[in-house]
């Protein structure tokens, strides 16, 4: 995915947040290449990231808790102040 692209999903996703859903799109990454993906401080709360390929992305200080990553390949993905509460971090079956 291209950074255009992903700035216009996370765009959607923030305003479907602060809207309570009234407004925007729930972030629907599922199987996307974020292989490196810059996403630092990025808010994925509740997205959908089931095996996305988030490989080697910088996700210091974002927010993804009660995002659904079941099966996402998070290998050498940079969590450090990571808020995962609640995210489902299954592996793929």
């Amino acid at each position: 995915m291209n950074s255009v692209d992903l700035t216009n999903v996370l765009t959607q996703h923030g305003k479907w947040l602060y809207s309570h859903g009234s407004d925007g799109k729930m972030a629907d990454l599922r199987w996307a290449d974020l292989r490196g993906a810059d996403l630092r401080w990025a808010d994925l709360r509740g997205a959908d990231l089931r095996g996305a390929y988030v490989s080697g992305a910088d996700l210091r200080g974002a927010y993804v808790s009660g995002a659904d990553l079941a099966g996402a390949d998070l290998t050498g993905a940079d969590l450090r102040g990571a808020d995962l509460r609640w995210a489902d971090l299954r592996g793929r079956k």
